[in-house]
């Protein structure tokens, strides 16, 4: 796919610097694209986005795909101007070092290097260990903590500086593709839902959520709050095509092999079921994934909402995951678009998922 362009909504959202607690830039972005064509329009406590479509309709469908993304946010600033961090989210700390990151402060943006002790300067055995936290710092060129604080204060919260970017044709690599595509998805969903003026059964309420990489924090308030009777999540999962990855424990799924598909007590049956079927009646090539426990998703909330919800799980293959470099192939996440459109279609009025 030489001339492959990746559609701008997803862009931008891809170029939002929003980590867990700080979602606004991606906030934003979600805004502009979604809220005209629903026909309400929310947002919580949290900073979720609550999009709906056919507010008349039954039964509840709810769509969601989170919008946070791995961060850091600055802790301490010592004399010399350097500062000090906490992770936000799950980071391998043997690549956050050596990293060019963007700190979000209410002035505006500043531009930082994550730093350690070079490894001409280190023992022997300190070169096979791996940093820990403390030990790695930001340098943003200050000279002394006054002039660190001038720019900068506790609590901010920086992003590394990578960029989206295609490398061959639909396939691409970016920061935080977790969960960016999610909220794309279920965003552009609803989108498409309303141009096309589709007939719909359903009410459908698709939803941006925050903090799922510290504890599916939104998912759970705003599971709460729409009150689905079915509910389809969307995340990324691991493509296992690469050297050092044993399927005998991750299971085989591909980059460019579609979208994957759940199974497990997460899962609802029935809903597992008719995403299969409504793939199958439009040609959609997907994956399948095992999972014995509760997902690591907004899913897991979500199923165990209220009086409990018939939740579905897609995901799109991604490999690298929670590094600055992650890789997706787009052709995955169109197809997961158009999969949760026929889903949506799909259902009957005042259709039942229990079982």
């Amino acid at each position: 796919m030489p001339d492959y362009q990746a559609p701008e909504f997803l862009v931008e959202l891809l170029k939002a610097k929003s980590p867990s607690g700080a979602e606004a830039q991606a906030q934003a972005v979600y805004d502009k694209y979604v809220k005209p064509h629903a026909d309400t329009y929310a947002h919580d406590a949290l900073g979720c986005r609550l999009a709906t479509l056919n507010k008349t309709g039954g039964p509840t469908l709810m769509f969601s795909g989170h919008m946070d993304e791995l961060g850091l946010i600055i802790t301490y600033i010592n004399k010399d101007g350097y500062l000090y961090f906490d992770t936000i989210g799950g980071h391998d700390r043997s690549i956050i070092s050596g990293r060019r990151v963007i700190i979000q402060t209410a002035a505006g943006s500043v531009k930082g290097v994550t730093g350690k002790r070079a490894i001409h300067l280190m023992e022997e055995a300190d070169r096979k260990k791996v940093p820990e936290i403390h030990e790695i710092w930001i340098d943003i060129g200050a000279r002394t903590k006054a002039e660190a604080l001038r720019r900068v204060a506790i609590g901010d919260v920086a992003t590394y500086d990578h960029e989206f970017e295609l490398i061959n044709g639909s396939i691409g690599t970016a920061r935080a593709f977790d969960n960016k595509v999610g909220a794309y998805i279920v965003g552009e969903a609803l989108i498409r839902l309303a141009r096309e003026k589709a007939k719909l059964n359903a009410k459908v309420v698709s939803v941006a959520t925050t903090q799922e990489e510290i504890g599916v924090r939104g998912a759970q308030t705003s599971a709460f709050a729409v009150d689905p009777q079915i509910a389809l999540a969307v995340d990324v999962g691991h493509a296992t095509d690469h050297p050092d990855c044993d399927p005998r424990k991750h299971g085989e799924t591909k980059l460019g092999g579609g979208p994957i598909i759940c199974r497990g007590p997460n899962i609802n049956p029935r809903v597992y079921a008719r995403l299969v079927a409504c793939a199958k009646k439009a040609k959609i090539t997907i994956q399948f994934d095992a999972d014995p426990r509760p997902t690591g998703t907004d899913a897991r909330a979500i199923q165990m909402a209220r009086g409990g919800v018939a939740c579905g799980l897609v995901s799109i293959p991604l490999r690298y995951m929670h590094t600055p470099s992650e890789v997706v192939d787009l052709a995955d996440v169109e197809n997961c678009v158009k999969l949760f459109v026929a889903f949506a279609k799909s259902i009957s009025q005042d259709e039942s998922f229990y079982w």
